[in-house]
């Protein structure tokens, strides 16, 4: 009697493990159907213990996931923070086609789109590998894989080639995202931790064990090292961090109107700029005129005014001529940064009758706003009247309209006749060089690139009175780490979005950073002991006490197969005749319906 009821109650025990697994069975079948189209259970098979998850092909097959979920990434994250000089990427495309098109755009939604297909098929694998099946993924897949890692590899290349800059955008970036990408990368690892500390403990070969805990342990660590070499000018002390640099419009606000037009150096004032920044160029017939391309084809409508001219110089028009151009039509059928559908109709209209603006208007605009003034001069080409006199030409007009101390000088050209005519100009250098050269030249600000930003070096300039102006920042990352870095000032497109930055983006003590990664450490590593711990314990079982070494064949497995024997021969068992006519139960279907595959 005893014996039956025992065996009456481990055949619930195994009867409600099969049913468990039994139901599982559709999300497993949506996994593998998903992964390698094997939406029938005959169709998969799971890994046995001493096995590999798969065969030699389908190992290749994986590790060529992750090779390309990695190269992927770096791709997408390469170009996601590459997003403060679209529109310099698009205007390059612009001159060597001929025809506009947002390409960094669609770049990165391809990049995107790609990147989530293969990270989802990663997911895929994760989870059945989590559910001890074999994979097996469908050639479909492989091709998929096989066409993302070469678009990855490919664009990478030739962007490092056209645009190699990016990559210091890309390092600097990670002085605001390291962080934050450490602490989900080793989240990561912990969630992968379940599935290599399943097959961990499934292998009968040495070897393996060791490859796999060793690679993921080297990972590991390394991850756990990452931030003692991280730095970023937004970790530092409280109380520390100085005042947010001022807002310089670049061409104005060009989000908002065309860029280098009176509208647009009004939104840049409306904005909140505390100076413009435009592009000067000397007409044929000496008017001083705002263009930052050399022709006039990209931001006027020259094409239909004077079709044959197009290549011309733009300072080989007379100011007459250049009158007759329109200057705002282009942007709002181009819509360069994808803003014209934030416009107000009046605001449509107004940009719509753009013309090219004279240098003197953009000093009235200046003048009444009291903000101060950036210019870029470029000398007009031989055999142009002017091509000698273009620096006295423009002096003269900004003497006669705008108060000198308002003028950031930038020309380098004939800088000691120019300081010797107006002193009072703020004369700006846009070139790094010893603190004694820039004293010599009376230089009082720098005008540098965003990658140059260099806490150590604005530091070292502000000490003797040079301030640091880095263009162009557009977005509000690297403005977070231009103020962390202590500059003065930006020059930006996305004025009207800076503008309402109260406080860091990125901002933490030493000691709370310290904190962060510390803990995310220990807590990883704690739920990795854990699982590793629990699988060991799962696979291994009980202690074995006859003193000979456990293996998988007296292991649970072996167990499981020897409770189902006595499950299908419990019928041999005597069995009181009351409990031979019990009814069964409509919760334990009969065992021979369900099979495991």
């Amino acid at each position: 009697m005893p014996v039956t009821r025992l065996k009456l109650g481990k055949l619930k025990v195994v009867r409600r493990q099969l049913l468990q697994r039994y139901e599982h069975q559709p999300f497993v079948s949506c996994l593998a159907g998903l992964y390698g189209c094997q939406w029938r259970r005959y169709q998969r098979a799971r890994a046995q213990p001493g096995e590999c998850c798969c065969s030699k092909v389908e190992c290749g097959s994986f590790g060529l996931l992750i090779l390309t979920f990695f190269l992927s990434f770096v791709f997408l994250y390469f170009w996601s923070e590459a997003q403060n000089d679209y529109n310099d990427f698009d205007w390059f495309n612009f001159g060597n086609l001929g025809f506009w098109f947002p390409w960094s755009l669609v770049l990165l939604i391809v990049a995107a789109a790609l990147f989530t297909y293969i990270a989802l098929l990663l997911v895929l694998a994760v989870c059945l590998l989590s559910e001890g099946q074999r994979l097996y993924l469908h050639w479909s897949h492989k091709s998929g894989i096989v066409v993302t890692l070469a678009f990855s590899v490919t664009a990478t290349a030739i962007l490092s080639d056209l645009w190699s800059k990016e990559w210091k955008t890309l390092l600097l970036s990670l002085q605001v995202t390291a962080p934050y990408l450490h602490v989900a990368a080793v989240s990561l690892m912990a969630i992968l931790s379940w599935p290599i500390a399943l097959h961990f403990f499934r292998m009968n070969k040495k070897v393996r064990q060791v490859a796999v805990l060793g690679l993921f342990l080297s990972v590991l660590f390394s991850l756990y090292l990452v931030p003692l070499g991280m730095y970023s000018p937004c970790i530092k002390e409280a109380g520390t961090l100085g005042p947010a640099p001022t807002l310089i419009g670049h061409r104005g606000a060009p989000m908002l109107a065309p860029e280098n037009t009176v509208m647009s150096f009004e939104k840049a004032v409306e904005a909140g700029g505390e100076g413009l920044e435009t592009d000067v160029t000397i007409s044929f017939d000496g008017v001083p005129f705002l263009m930052h391309d050399s022709t006039l084809k990209r931001t006027t409508n020259i094409a239909e005014v004077f079709p044959n001219r197009t290549h011309l110089d733009a300072s080989m028009f007379t100011w007459t001529e250049l009158q007759q151009l329109n200057a705002g039509d282009w942007f709002l059928s181009r819509d360069p940064f994808g803003t014209v559908s934030s416009l107000s109709a009046a605001d449509r209209s107004q940009a719509q009758n753009q013309s090219i603006p004279s240098l003197v208007q953009f000093l009235e605009v200046a003048a009444r706003s009291g903000r101060l003034v950036l210019f870029d001069l470029r000398r007009p080409p031989l055999g142009h009247p002017y091509s000698l006199s273009y620096i006295n030409t423009t002096l003269q007009v900004v003497q006669a309209h705008i108060n000198s101390s308002q003028v950031l000088w930038l020309p380098s050209e004939d800088r000691d006749q120019v300081q010797a005519v107006d002193p009072h100009l703020q004369q700006t250098s846009g070139e790094k060089a010893s603190i004694q050269e820039l004293t010599d030249g009376h230089i009082t600000r720098l005008n540098l690139h965003y990658s140059t930003m260099s806490q150590q070096q604005i530091r070292k300039y502000q000490s003797v009175n040079i301030s640091t102006n880095l263009y162009v920042i557009s977005q509000p990352w690297l403005y977070t780490l231009a103020w962390c870095a202590g500059a003065q000032s930006v020059t930006t497109n996305s004025i009207h979005i800076l503008s309402n930055i109260n406080k860091p983006l990125f901002l933490m003590t030493p000691e709370e950073y310290s904190l962060m990664w510390i803990l995310t450490d220990v807590v990883s590593a704690f739920l990795i002991t854990a699982i590793f711990i629990f699988h060991w314990w799962r696979e291994r079982g009980l202690p074995f006490w006859s003193g000979s070494r456990q293996t998988h064949e007296n292991g649970p497995y072996s167990k499981f197969r020897t409770e189902l024997s006595d499950v299908w021969s419990i019928s041999s068992v005597t069995v009181r005749p009351d409990l031979r006519s019990m009814p069964t139960s409509p919760s334990t279907p009969h065992l021979p319906t369900i099979t495991e595959e």
